[in-house]
């Protein structure tokens, strides 16, 4: 007789399906961890400390800190769980802080989230999960992941577009991806925060965390500047014409797309259009020359399912978001000896490297992801010669 699948999709009663619940010590997955332990699971909570900032963890908005790891503790004693309490920090500080460092250093603007989720969460947690003898990990992130039928899970856009995280889940792997399991991912938020009263807990209302976490104050350049004392070069702030407008104290304090404190008296409205941190350039110039057509990629993760091998020689009909903020926009994926490319059937305005354009299978709601990856600085924009490079040519 065979054995009905669980609300896990598990062929196992509840109560034996072993369960490590990933709790932040916010709404969102303390829901989770409440939600299935009142389903019968065999719950097991833990949580990560990642860093320590002092008088940040008191700071609304902060997660896996030291106020958040003590609400952890709480829901779980509540709901009557086991809880254990890692400590992740070096990991963090190795596979997310000195890489979000780094990467805004090379003139990139990084998503440290995505690096969190690839690296200390979903694989150092998930290993965790495996030596526990767990079935599944479960998360609070809203994103929701179905049975495909063929042994494997695939990875959809959350019921709540609103809350969707799925831009931030795009570089999680075909094997990460089978044992994790977000039950948030068919509910709106208001939902959640329901069942949290429902359930009792303290943390109700509780305020929604930060995207980046360890930045206590929104000040990026303030902590990599202390991470790495001297690396910020000052240099010009050059116009797409090659005028030198002004000078600027390191790449790092600008994004792509970037308007608003460039510290210029200009006729025209002018935005940062590419950062040279080789030379500690800032380029600046038009809207309009925002714009683009097609976005390389590196460090692909594809979980589509057909062979980036075997796309059509035409490219695949795909849906892609190069911000977390904009909703997917039709595009045509092409992977060649190159590397992977993504023309877009509309330009796009302030596409920054290092972000992620993750790739879904159409637009709409519900969409699935296929995969994503970083966005690589253009390669075909003409930018003004560096002054000394200037100088050789006349």
């Amino acid at each position: 007789m065979t054995t009905p699948l669980n609300s896990l999709d598990i062929a196992k009663p509840p109560s034996a399906t072993r369960v490590v619940a990933a709790m932040s010590g916010g709404v969102d997955s303390s829901v989770v961890a409440a939600l299935l332990k009142r389903q019968g699971y065999d719950v097991v909570g833990v949580t990560l400390q990642l860093y320590d900032h002092g008088a940040a963890v008191h700071r609304a908005g902060a997660c896996c800190a030291g106020q958040d790891i003590h609400d952890a503790r709480r829901v779980a004693e509540a709901i009557g769980i086991p809880h254990y309490v890692l400590d992740y920090e070096s990991r963090f500080r190795d596979a997310v802080i000195e890489r979000f460092a780094e990467s805004y250093l090379a003139g990139e603007t990084p998503i440290p989230c995505v690096e969190c989720n690839r690296t200390v969460k979903f694989r150092d947690l998930l290993g965790l999960a495996r030596e526990l003898g767990a079935d599944a990990l479960a998360t609070g992130h809203y994103v929701a992941s179905r049975d495909l039928g063929n042994g494997h899970r695939g990875l959809f856009r959350a019921a709540d577009e609103n809350r969707d995280q799925s831009y931030f889940l795009y570089a999680t792997t075909q094997d990460q991806l089978d044992l994790l399991r977000f039950p948030l991912g068919e509910m709106e938020k208001a939902e959640t925060r329901a069942l949290a009263a429902e359930f009792g807990l303290a943390i109700a209302d509780k305020p929604d965390s930060q995207d980046i976490c360890f930045v206590p104050n929104g000040r990026y350049a303030e902590v990599i500047e202390r991470l790495k004392p001297g690396a910020a070069r000052p240099g010009a702030i050059v116009h797409l014409d090659g005028r030198m407008l002004g000078q600027h104290e390191g790449v790092l304090r600008y994004t792509v797309g970037q308007r608003k404190g460039l510290g210029l008296s200009a006729a025209e409205p002018l935005y940062v259009v590419a950062l040279d941190a080789e030379n500690a350039r800032v380029i600046v110039g038009p809207r309009e020359a925002l714009s683009v057509s097609r976005v390389d990629l590196r460090d692909l993760n594809w979980i589509g399912g057909i062979a980036l091998a075997d796309l059509p020689a035409e490219g695949l009909e795909v849906a892609v978001r190069v911000r977390s903020t904009r909703a997917p926009r039709e595009a045509r994926l092409l992977a060649d000896d190159k590397g992977v490319h993504v023309l877009l059937a509309q330009g796009e305005e302030g596409v920054s490297p290092g972000q992620a354009c993750v790739i879904y299978d159409h637009a709409g709601a519900g969409a699935r992801v296929l995969g994503g990856g970083v966005i690589l600085a253009e390669k075909k924009r003409h930018l003004p010669a560096p002054p000394e490079l200037s100088l050789a040519a006349s």
